[in-house]
């Protein structure tokens, strides 16, 4: 079955459609690559996946362990390299404080978020770089 189907609007512009709730995401090309920037690019979606997976991950071990997760912030940077185009490195600066979890339980919540399906599909082909505040 199908997951999601992206329409070309024109103008480097796509309408992405998530096919079961029907959620659509305008994406367009980023001005460094012929774009005009008003809306995330595919490869903004990429690195934004990355954190957004780790803290679904990161929920899903919470419940599973009985640990109160009430609060996660992340701010994300995406680094392109040239030769071929690509992502070379993604930053992701995550506050974790309000949980008040203690240094053990915020290294396993953390860990676990960094094994998320993203990480795995990414693997060593993109520099990760991670800042925690928890």
């Amino acid at each position: 079955m199908a997951t999601s189907t992206v329409e070309y609007l024109g103008g480097l512009r796509t309408s992405c459609t998530h096919l079961a709730s029907n959620t659509k995401i305008i994406t367009d090309a980023p001005i460094d690559n012929n774009g005009k920037g008003e809306a995330f690019s595919p490869t903004d979606l990429v690195a934004t996946s990355y954190a957004s997976c780790m803290i679904t991950i990161m929920g899903i071990y919470c419940e599973n362990h009985d640990v109160k997760f009430t609060s996660a912030h992340a701010t994300i940077e995406k680094i392109m390299g040239a030769n071929p185009r690509r992502i070379s490195k993604i930053v992701i600066e995550m506050d974790l404080t309000g949980n008040n979890w203690d240094d053990k339980t915020a290294d396993k919540v953390i860990h676990a978020g960094k094994a998320c399906p993203v990480a795995k599909t990414l693997g060593d082909n993109v520099e990760v770089e991670f800042i925690f505040k928890h």
